[in-house]
């Protein structure tokens, strides 16, 4: 299969390399990198580990798995360890694994001497379509998700769509819920695609996937030149996240995987949106219910408590919601949708009155 490239004109500009093979393009570029550190996690490192370094000759550091990694501990361990590698600024740190490994690096290799390269090869479809991409690194707080971090452009993406056979059924739904979040701020093309393709998405066909994984980066990649600070059109992106991190805060972190959250979010947005008279595609909230469930991902907060087991009760909720980094002078600032493709950024809802439309 041909390797689809994505040109994302930030600052600096990279290109993010898609499909089967995509590791082993990187190994090339591993093996000349001096001095170097790879960050992963000990089961990815087990699987995919000798695909990018063969002769496992690279200095590695293995963080635990998902959002336990996001944490100062760990940050502190990762600029710790770059440092002992006798790292200096004409180094890079490359990344194996999802999105907290790539948040955690990535922030470690922008701390380190004030910056030094990154490399990131995400190995689940959460990571390849959205947190690889776009240059946010971040750990957590008590306070919130994502709540210490900056922003650091990686010099390069390799999106190995191939290793996407190897996720978790668990995994593999939580990344749909951050492809169907892409589609709605993409619009009907690729909306239309995900609603079509149930079937074959959820077989993991490996064409579909590159194509998929493509077309979400190219959305990105289109928001992030436009606005890489994030500074007005790039809050798109936080489509259903102010939801999603208040559910993955008030659960625990780690208990709800971050797209299934995201998922839910979609669904509250659409709600959200509906009574604040944003909505102007009315059939959309019933589309996305069905695709939610036709993906497997839970189609309402009432749902996911029920498949977690936790309260996620509405007050605790808006009271997380009211750490979102998005909030401005106390104000929950919500992402709307309109219809696919248009959205209404920095929404000021009242939390009381957000309390009372969440079921």
């Amino acid at each position: 299969m041909t390797l689809l490239r994505v040109e994302v004109d930030a600052s600096p500009a990279y290109t993010v390399h898609i499909g089967v093979g995509a590791l082993k393009l990187a190994r090339a570029a591993f093996a000349s990198e001096r001095p170097r550190v790879l960050i992963s996690d000990a089961r990815v490192h087990g699987l995919h580990g000798r695909t990018l370094d063969p002769d496992g000759e690279a200095r590695t550091l293995l963080l635990p798995e998902g959002e336990d990694a996001k944490d100062f501990a760990h940050l502190g361990a990762a600029v710790e360890f770059i440092a002992g590698a006798s790292m200096d600024r004409r180094g890079c740190v490359w990344t194996l694994g999802g999105g907290a490994i790539s948040d955690v690096g990535g922030l470690a290799a922008a701390m380190f001497m004030r910056g030094v390269a990154a490399v990131h090869c995400p190995t689940t479809l959460l990571a390849q379509v959205d947190a690889s991409v776009g240059g946010k690194t971040a750990v957590n707080l008590s306070a919130g998700k994502n709540l210490a971090g900056v922003f650091h452009q990686p010099r390069a993406v390799y999106a190995d769509t191939g290793v996407l056979a190897t996720q978790s059924d668990d995994e593999f739904r939580s990344g749909l819920g951050e492809a169907l979040k892409t589609a709605l701020i993409a619009g009907e093309e690729l909306l239309g695609l995900l609603e079509r393709e149930v079937v074959r998405l959820r077989s993991r066909d490996e064409g579909l996937l590159c194509e998929v994984v493509a077309a979400c980066v190219r959305t990105k990649a289109r928001v992030v030149a436009a606005d890489p600070l994030e500074a007005g059109g790039r809050k798109a992106l936080n489509l259903g996240h102010t939801f999603a991190h208040a559910i993955e805060q008030v659960a625990g972190f780690g208990k709800v995987p971050h797209g299934v959250a995201v998922a839910v979010g979609l669904g509250l947005a659409l709600r959200a949106s509906r009574e604040m008279g944003c909505l102007e595609d009315r059939a959309l909230p019933a589309r996305v219910e069905r695709l939610l469930a036709s993906l497997g991902l839970p189609p309402d907060l009432a749902s996911l408590r029920r498949s977690t087991g936790a309260p996620l009760g509405a007050r605790e909720l808006v009271r997380a919601m009211g750490q979102d980094k998005k909030n401005r002078s106390g104000e929950i600032r919500l992402v709307l949708p309109r219809a696919a493709g248009k959205l209404e950024l920095e929404v000021a809802v009242d939390g009381a009155l957000l309390e009372s439309w969440l079921p």
